[in-house]
């Protein structure tokens, strides 16, 4: 999930600049996304986080390294010390969540809308979906705006999958499913390629995973190589099947 396109030179202000965007419609009574204060869930919010969008974004709190979308921390850091409350970030990120830029000007990947970052359960979808998508995304914006660029680093950060050495698991767990089609995993992310129509080998994915190539990032680091041979055993079985 990533809050912004990918670019150079994202900086606070163009946050402020996105809050006060908000706030004139939310005057107006149009656009924007409201929540309830205090209404939502920051622990699932960080779980959902960590799946979903750690994949693309850096924070700190999280553990996340993400380089397809902004750094969060970086992001709002200053922002914050300009006075931008916690309240508005959470509006901010909310907002982005819901209505995300899915194709930009320069070619970078975009953010993939709401359908594919937080999918709502069905019978067609089986890893990473949430029950109420409203919900969900509340919940991610409270944890979001509550930690980017005031909180630091876990102590030997966030490892996706760190759970075991399933490779479905992990392809769902690590924020594989939001960039990649996968049928078996029940994803249909369009950020990366195909996986059912690339068909990789296992050396390729294993290569790739280890080491990220474009927008894709590395995860050397954040999955042991041990989990990383599974997921690429996992992909290189089931793609195009």
């Amino acid at each position: 999930m990533t809050l912004r396109p990918a670019a150079r030179g994202f900086s606070s202000n163009r946050v402020l600049e996105a809050a006060l965007v908000v706030g004139v419609l939310l005057a107006a009574g149009c656009g924007g996304v409201g929540y309830t204060e205090g209404s939502a869930n920051k622990t699932r919010g960080e779980t959902l986080f960590v799946s979903q969008c750690g994949q693309c974004h850096t924070l700190a709190a999280a553990g996340t390294k993400g380089v397809i979308g902004p750094n969060l921390d970086d992001a709002f850091r200053q922002a914050r010390l300009d006075g931008l409350t916690e309240g508005t970030v959470r509006q901010v990120v909310r907002d982005q969540i819901q209505y995300p830029i899915e194709v930009t000007s320069t070619g970078v990947p975009g953010m993939p809308g709401i359908d594919q970052t937080l999918p709502e359960c069905s019978g067609d979808t089986k890893r990473g979906c949430v029950e109420d998508q409203d919900e969900a995304a509340d919940d991610v914006a409270a944890y979001v705006a509550s930690v980017a660029g005031v909180v630091e680093e876990k102590p030997g950060g966030a490892k996706p999958g760190a759970g075991g050495n399933d490779g479905k698991a992990i392809f769902a767990s690590a924020g594989c499913t939001t960039c990649h089609t996968l049928a078996d995993a029940g994803s249909s992310g369009t950020v990366g390629p195909n996986l059912d129509t690339a068909k990789p080998p296992l050396a390729l994915v294993v290569e790739r995973v280890t080491n990220g190539r474009g927008a894709m990032p590395s995860f050397k680091g954040q999955l042991t190589a041990a989990q990383i041979e599974a997921v690429a055993k996992y992909v290189s079985s089931v793609a195009g099947r």
